[in-house]
């Protein structure tokens, strides 16, 4: 594997005047979302929100993610630039990001969160969409896309100085996601033009969702969909885990959860030499071995190190199966439709796998856990079963593992990166090699 700490595909390199916009772009997205998300369940918490209505307000996310991605990704293929769409999700999401801020009652966070996730959700595959159609090659990606990840870390690490020491999470989080949304909103418009390029006839995501008929990516799909519900059950609860299970001081969560993010910057520069020496299929493999191999830790519920060393897993559970994924939808995509194919990933990740698995870590929560009242006080406190909460996912990801080495054979089990050239200049559709 050459060049194993270098950056991937020197041989494709981008000119600057493409590398610091879409840098900046990638950036943002992802520290938009870093900003609140993590921290979420903490401060509904402290607003005395159930766990199941902690668990529908996550929901909503991937919600947005059924709902609106395939519809965005119609309208980047064949009616808008991407850019303009861009720069309308994320100028709105910001005005719904503040009155979010301000919202108190549960059911009418729940429908404004709703209403934000139906906008930014689409943006998780314009991202892509306007960086695989302006880069040289495919294995370009991760060069762009790690920074994304020190955007969600620069977002975790300013959570510091929002949450001062000794006070529960509040709703600046929130308030810095808006102005973070703004910023992006303001400059979208400015990004590389990306026109659509899908033809006229059959509406791109039915061609996207015909993908199916192709086993290999039947496949792909649903075990995605699967570690997806997993990756919910992550996010949904790993920070309160941390707090209640292993008694990590509220304003230390933020800045610990980007452990993960801090590994995933040296994966996602060198995910391009991985996927090259190794092929997709066992790079897909290894990151899905990564998922239940981190819920087992956290089962164990091991000393903090080594709970320290679950989180840090992230740099291989999401550049290795997810990150890689994207590159692998963007290689079995048929030209012309590689941003509804980007939206079917988006729907199934981010929106069916991450709804589905949010619903399940809710009511998991809500299983495991149980209430006790101090006869002398009258506090009441939750105490939750983390061994029994994380061994669920642990096995259930197991079980997809042991699916996926049987019944995942693409056309290559070899198949490697892309390096041929962007989108738009490809005149029919290309397949891993």
């Amino acid at each position: 594997m050459s060049s194993i700490f270098l950056f991937a595909a020197e041989t494709n390199s981008i000119p600057l005047s493409l590398r610091i916009p879409l840098s900046v772009m990638n950036f943002l997205e992802f520290a938009i979302w870093g900003a609140w998300f993590v921290v979420l369940g903490n401060y509904l918490d402290s607003l005395g929100f159930s766990r199941k209505q902690i668990a529908r307000v996550y929901a909503t996310m991937p919600i947005g993610a059924i709902l609106s991605p395939m519809l965005m990704g119609t309208i980047a293929d064949r009616y808008f630039n991407t850019e303009h769409v861009m720069a309308f999700c994320h100028l709105a999401g910001a005005a719904l990001l503040v009155v979010l801020s301000r919202t108190r009652e549960p059911k009418a966070f729940f429908w404004i969160a709703l209403a934000y996730a139906i906008l930014y959700s689409p943006t998780l595959s314009l991202v892509n969409v306007m960086v695989f159609r302006n880069v040289p090659a495919t294995v370009n990606f991760p060069e762009l896309r790690v920074m994304g990840t020190i955007g969600w870390i620069v977002a975790g690490m300013s959570l510091k100085l929002l949450i001062r020491p000794g006070e529960p999470v509040n709703n600046r989080p929130i308030l810095l996601a808006a102005f973070l949304s703004l910023i992006l909103g303001g400059m979208s418009i400015f990004l590389p033009p990306t026109p659509p390029v899908a033809e006229t006839g059959e509406i791109p995501f039915v061609k996207a969702i015909n993908m199916f008929q192709d086993p290999a990516a039947a496949v792909f799909f649903i075990g995605a969909l699967v570690v997806a519900m997993a990756m919910a059950i992550y996010f949904a609860f790993a920070a309160l885990f941390l707090e209640q299970g292993s008694k990590v001081k509220p304003e230390n969560i933020g800045p610990v959860m980007t452990l993960g993010q801090w590994v995933e910057i040296i994966f996602l520069y060198t995910l391009g030499d991985f996927v090259e020496a190794w092929g997709m299929r066992t790079v897909l493999l290894i990151g899905m071995a990564a998922w239940a191999l981190r819920f087992g830790i956290f089962a164990a519920r091991p000393a903090f190190p080594l709970i320290a060393f679950g989180i840090a897993l992230h740099g291989i559970c999401f550049d290795f199966f997810f990150a890689a994924g994207m590159m692998h939808t963007q290689n079995i995509a048929p030209a012309g439709i590689t941003a509804s194919a980007q939206s079917l990933y988006g729907v199934l990740v981010y929106g069916l796998g991450m709804w589905l698995g949010t619903e399940l870590a809710g009511w998991l929560n809500q299983h495991y856990t149980k209430e006790t009242t101090d006869p002398a006080t009258g506090h009441v406190s939750r105490v939750t079963d983390w061994k029994m909460f994380w061994l669920i996912p642990c096995i259930g990801v197991t079980v997809c593992l042991i699916a996926f080495v049987f019944l995942f054979k693409p056309e290559s089990s070899d198949s490697k990166s892309d390096s041929a050239k962007p989108e738009s200049d490809k005149p029919a559709a290309k397949a891993d090699k």
